[in-house]
């Protein structure tokens, strides 16, 4: 209760603020050049100001196991009966933005509601000549950078892989933060700037819906696992990124100040925490050939264990990504990515490893590959995408295929599929979970 309550208490900050820097709109004020074509008068600002229309959709989602997986009660792992609104209230040079769910979580039994965006934003050129080079977001919102395709670098905002692997829509994915974002634009580089005041971890798997794989018991257990209050970070998170076009290039430096995204540490008692982490990176993305290439590598710096001997810490470790992606034909795209991990002291993390059998290899490989069709008009839609590991001998493949023959519904079928040969690793461990998917949605 004391977390929701500091964290309504910062959003509600947050507001103030945006209403503080709102920028002074004036009778006399020249919003538009003296050669725009359109001539605004003061009438028809004055109508587009207020409340948006409200927008949104009603869904109903349905999923189910494809085998029994003994250590969860229920082969649902999917049954949502779902509201989403959407509006914004618009004012002289900015806005408030608001985006919200409410469901029917049938697996869970229970109602909750997510706050995905409320917040201000707008220019800061209200705050004098400095100002007029900075945009800013105030408030709860979703926040995401780097050139991965399900695959994550210098994206240290959090995610929710429970709705991933469920088969909701891509966009919950990306989980809300609250947060400050400051861009800034200049002519040897951009600055996105983002203050996080209380930490946010990945919504990760913890047996509510899909059970994974001890090795303390040697088999998968399905426990809600909870992360204590005194083991969750009580300060905030820094994000930070430099970017800018070179001809045909768009390059980025990034940085990140926090904490593991998900509970990997463990405190004196064995249980689960978040630590410390500093994350360095870097990308490049380009076209090449007849399609878009890009690079991105991180560098995952283990604040609380600099030599690799605790293994009550995550190593410190490296990440690189190379990808491509074309149209091969009309209304057909691939893409194709290969992702390398590598463990730095990993003679020191296997020595001093409780379960060194089951420590991934000091370089652990992915490659994905994903086909996207579009057909009748972009009205049906098939994905098709698929992660392989060589390293681990295990893998994901997750597809579906959508109609929406007017704009005003949508229905979509699909599965996630797991498989590999040992029960410890990453993707294996989740076969007993690979699903079948159903999803209506209704616009409006």
């Amino acid at each position: 209760m004391h977390q929701k309550t500091a964290k309504l208490t910062t959003l509600l900050i947050m507001v103030v603020v945006g209403l503080l820097v709102l920028p002074a709109y004036s009778q006399e004020q020249d919003i538009w050049p003296d050669d725009e074509f359109i001539a605004w008068d003061d009438e028809t600002l004055e109508d587009d100001l207020g409340f948006s229309d409200v927008s949104g959709f009603l869904s109903v989602d349905a999923g189910l196991r494809l085998q029994d997986d003994s250590a969860t009660p229920t082969r649902k792992t999917l049954r949502d009966l779902r509201l989403h609104l959407e509006t914004e209230y618009l004012l002289s040079e900015s806005s408030f933005v608001f985006k919200g769910d409410v469901w029917i979580d049938g697996v869970r039994e229970q109602t909750r509601a997510q706050l995905r965006e409320l917040a201000w934003q707008g220019s800061l050129s209200s705050l004098g000549e400095w100002g007029s080079s900075w945009d800013a977001k105030l408030g709860q919102q979703v926040l995401t950078w780097g050139t991965g395709d399900y695959v994550f670098l210098n994206d240290l905002f959090p995610k929710d892989y429970q709705s991933f692997f469920a088969g909701r829509a891509d966009a919950y994915l990306k989980a809300p933060s609250l947060a400050a974002k400051f861009s800034g634009y200049f002519d040897t580089f951009n600055i996105d700037l983002v203050l996080m005041p209380e930490f946010e971890p990945d919504i990760s798997i913890t047996g509510d819906s899909f059970s994974f794989y001890s090795p303390l018991l040697e088999q998968n257990i399905a426990p809600e696992l909870r992360v204590k209050v005194y083991n969750r970070p009580d300060d905030g998170e820094v994000a930070i990124r430099l970017h800018r076009s070179l001809g045909s290039y768009e390059v980025a430096l990034f940085g990140y100040r926090g904490y593991t995204k998900q509970p990997l540490a463990m405190d004196d008692n064995g249980d689960p925490r978040y630590a410390r982490l500093n994350v360095y990176g870097a990308s490049v993305s380009a076209p090449v050939g007849r399609g878009l290439g890009n690079i991105e590598y991180a560098y995952y710096d283990s604040r609380e264990d600099v030599t690799g001997e605790d293994p009550m810490v995550p190593n410190t470790h490296s990440r690189t990504l190379i990808g491509y992606q074309q149209e091969l034909s009309m209304n057909v795209t691939g893409a194709v990515q290969w992702y390398a991990e590598w463990q730095h002291d990993y003679s020191a993390l296997v020595a001093n490893s409780p379960f060194p059998e089951y420590e991934q290899e000091k370089v652990r490989h992915w490659v994905t590959t994903r086909v996207t069709w579009l057909g009748m008009q972009q009205r049906w839609q098939t994905n098709a995408f698929v992660f392989y590991s060589p390293t681990d001998s295990d893998g994901y493949a997750k597809f579906s295929v959508s109609y929406s023959p007017t704009d005003t519904w949508q229905l979509a079928v699909g599965g996630n599929m797991f498989w590999g040969e040992e029960s410890h690793t990453f993707f294996s461990q989740f076969k007993d979970a690979t699903n079948a998917y159903a999803s209506y949605r209704y616009y409006f």
